[in-house]
């Protein structure tokens, strides 16, 4: 390796040598702490590890070219990075590994994810934007393979909107749009489908970002030659290649112990994205994985003596060493006492680490002995509370899981006391659960003064004579207010630009406000999501266009392991506040059913799910959440696009509220509970019911995430005292979710005269065509009669047997 210019323009040779062993430091440091996090491991102080030994050199190489204001969406493999950017210590690495729960002890994610899960802080304590353009920024990890690709793309194409967009207060998100997205992968990885396709889009879009794949020629213990055709990333995207008959990547490869080559390439790869928005893969390879894939096995197992020798000789930080020795940077001997200080200070750091996370934890423990040992003298079963306090107390290190644990077992002994003591250790158990559930379960909705939730309901005004429109044209003008309000949102997707999507409530607008406000994009799903993400987390208010509620699931990774995780899983110092626009109900066929709701629901919490019956609702929601800083996905009917609703006199202003229900007709006899295009139907079958005596209350739930948050539907039952739930959904999905909240949430059994009952679609997808629906879902006369039997069940001689 010989001396590269990079390293020493401008540079006295003094502090060229001073810069070298600090990097040097830094490696030794991250390598030591992989050596030692695998110890902790396998000793069962930590529960995993996956660390980064292997990569320290190159990620020193990017650590010089990254700026502030620049963002990372990598993986598990970049502390030494994160070190050489100044934002992970020894101690914070170690707590980390522990399950830390503290977000000063560890700031990536207060213990809430397995260590080697970067992120840095976006939001201050008040969850305002702190100026990410005085930081070196990182976004929050997600294990998935290749699953943080989708997010890099939108990070990146934030840069190219803030250079290009006016209007847009960027003051605290961009500088003109200097900012790079760097994006890290292993090189197995990027035979994930998310790797081609935001590899795809990036070289559409020509965004600021670099990817650089890690290349050590294994993922897990399978060889590159079973993952990557012709053994070779980069060889394989040749044809990504920009060159004078289109645009394209600029695509660099460096050998991963090439210390001097590595800090042109990163350099190199910097100014290409940085001033000529043009994408970079940098692809690094002959790096080896000192420790195999994580603490879960050995790789001793699949690599031969061969691949290990060569690994032996080939180690980044060893050929640094060689390379700082032949050019007179240090010496062997200056060489080995470093390495030797560095290994005490990080064993110093992992003690310190391992003691803030135990103290805690052992006070705890001391204060429950302290009650155990008032209340064993006093009960009949002192015996067994004893042993239990022993074998507590017999445990070296011990978790919250163990406390806790045995303070509630002590409970079943004394059950029956009738004493002081007992009432302190019920009081001790339920504050220990005030104290520390927080902890693992807080953050997954925003918190914030400007959570949706907080924010009132403004109803849409009319004229004295209101015109009546079709639905889409009521959704586009509020589009049309949306985007002359707010200059940072913007909406994209399939069909969504040139003609104003396929149900044209974008109709005009791309002409408008520009192609790069409302966008065309291709069909991927998933990096359309991933767009969302990153924009959302720079600043920007992107609406992600879905065109149906099926296509969904091409992107329901992404949203549920990335969007819906990504404040909780920060303890609320990073949020994406994006919207996801659908629309589904009563779609026709196996593969456009729009029904999935059940499903959904259960793998996006941490977004709220919106389901408006017509466009004036959606229109509304659209402007509730632009005002408030949760992620949302809001799935407006299909079918009403074309119905007639008054035109709102004041378009862009009225807010539909989140979490509330609508009771939109008052009855006495049942409760009907729907929401959607099945709402409309059941609104229908109530006029239909009011004909054979039957008088129904036809909730809308309007808001599935939030739920009802004011338990107006218990409220309800309490004059009906009879509940059917009606919904297109397969049985056990939406419906169960609904009655699940209503049961046991709002507690509405206790209103009930009759069971409760829930009218849904067939466990089967539904058949194609106009019969297909009406035997597929619940019909208006299924309604009917679905009602008619439970009023049968009550009064058999008013409503004798129908079939």
């Amino acid at each position: 390796m010989q001396t590269n210019s990079e390293l020493t323009k401008n540079m006295s040779f003094d502090d060229f040598k001073s810069e070298i062993i600090s990097d040097y430091t830094i490696a030794v440091t991250s390598r030591e702490c992989s050596l030692l996090g695998r110890r902790e491991v396998l000793t069962g102080k930590a529960k995993f590890g996956i660390f980064g030994d292997g990569k320290e050199i190159p990620q020193l190489a990017w650590a010089k070219a990254f700026r502030n204001g620049d963002f990372r969406s990598g993986y598990y493999r970049d502390q030494t990075f994160m070190m050489a950017i100044g934002q992970l210590t020894i101690e914070q690495f170690f707590a980390g590994l522990y399950a830390h729960t503290s977000i000063e002890a560890d700031p990536m994610s207060a213990g809430r994810q397995m260590g080697g899960h970067f992120g840095t802080h976006s939001l201050d304590d008040n969850y305002n934007w702190k100026d990410l353009t005085k930081q070196k920024n990182s976004s929050a990890d997600i294990s998935p393979t290749a699953g943080q690709m989708p997010r890099l793309l939108g990070l990146a194409q934030a840069s190219k909107i803030y250079r290009n967009v006016e209007g847009i207060d960027s003051s605290n998100f961009s500088v003109k749009g200097n900012e790079v997205a760097w994006g890290t992968i292993g090189n197995a990885s990027t035979s994930e489908g998310l790797f081609f396709e935001t590899i795809n889009a990036a070289g559409v879009l020509q965004v600021p970002m670099v990817i650089s794949v890690w290349d050590d020629e294994y993922g897990i213990s399978v060889h590159a030659k079973h993952q990557t055709t012709k053994e070779n990333i980069s060889e394989i995207l040749k044809g990504f290649q920009r060159d004078k008959k289109g645009n394209g990547y600029e695509i660099i490869r460096a050998k991963g112990w090439d210390y001097p080559s590595l800090v042109n390439a990163f350099e190199e790869a910097s100014k290409i994205a940085r001033e000529e928005h043009v994408p970079v893969l940098l692809h690094i390879d002959e790096l080896t994985q000192p420790q195999g894939h994580s603490t879960s096995g050995s790789h001793e197992r699949y690599k031969s003596p061969e691949r290990l020798t060569w690994e032996k000789e080939h180690d980044c930080i060893a050929k640094m060493r060689e390379w700082m020795i032949s050019n007179s940077i240090i010496t062997n001997e200056e060489a080995t006492q470093l390495e030797k200080d560095i290994k005490k200070k990080v064993r110093d750091g992992k003690k310190a680490a391992w003691n803030a996370f135990i103290s805690p934890i052992l006070n705890e423990r001391a204060e429950l002995n302290t009650l155990l040992e008032k209340v064993a003298p006093t009960s009949p079963n002192k015996v067994f509370i004893q042993k239990i306090t022993n074998d507590l107390n017999a445990i070296d290190e011990p978790t919250r899981k163990d406390v806790i644990s045995a303070a509630r077992k002590v409970l079943r002994y004394i059950t029956f006391d009738d004493s002081k003591e007992k009432t302190e250790l019920q009081n001790w158990i339920n504050s220990y659960f005030d104290i520390n559930q927080p902890k693992y379960s807080s953050h997954l909705y925003s918190q914030s003064k400007l959570r949706a939730t907080n924010i009132s309901e403004v109803t849409p005004t009319y004229d004295e004579s209101p015109e009546m429109v079709d639905g889409r044209i009521i959704i586009r003008d509020n589009f049309d207010a949306i985007f002359s309000k707010y200059p940072e949102a913007l909406i994209f997707g399939e069909d969504s630009g040139n003609i104003g999507d396929v149900n044209q409530g974008l109709e005009g607008l791309q002409e408008k406000y520009g192609e790069l406000r409302v966008a065309d994009v291709g069909i991927r799903e998933a990096t359309i999501l991933g767009q969302g993400i990153g924009m959302a987390m720079r600043g920007l208010r992107p609406i992600a266009e879905i065109q149906y509620l099926d296509y969904i699931m091409y992107a329901l990774q992404i949203i549920s392991d990335d969007l819906a995780t990504l404040h909780y899983r920060t303890l609320g110092k990073q949020k994406a506040p994006m919207i996801v626009r659908t629309r589904g109900h009563r779609l026709e066929g196996i593969w456009h059913s729009g029904s999935q709701m059940g499903g959904i629901l259960n793998l996006v919490r941490g977004m709220y799910v919106l389901v408006p019956r017509n466009m004036t609702k959606a229109a509304g929601f659209y402007n509730t959440m632009l005002e408030s800083d949760q992620p949302a996905l809001i799935v407006e009917c299909l079918n009403g696009y074309r119905l007639k609703e008054k035109m709102p006199s004041n378009i862009g202003e009225f807010k539909t509220p989140v979490g509330v229900i609508e009771t939109v007709k008052e009855g006495s006899d049942i409760t009907l509970v729907s929401y959607g295009s099945t709402l409309r139907m059941v609104e229908q079958t109530a006029k239909e019911l009011l004909e054979v005596g039957i008088d129904a209350e036809v909730i809308d739930v309007q808001s599935l995430i939030p739920f009802d948050i004011n338990h107006d539907i218990a409220k309800s039952l309490e004059k009906t005292n009879r509940l059917m739930i009606i919904d297109e959904d397969v049985p056990g999905g939406a419906s169960a979710y609904i009655l699940d909240e209503i049961m046991n949430t709002q507690k509405g059994y206790l209103h009930l005269d009759s069971q409760p009952q829930t009218l849904t679609a067939k466990e089967h997808r539904p058949a194609y065509g106009t019969d297909g629906d009406y035997f597929s879902k619940p019909s208006l006369e299924d309604i009917f009669e679905a009602v008619y039997n439970v009023m049968l069940e009550v009064n058999p001689e008013d409503y004798p047997k129908l079939r």
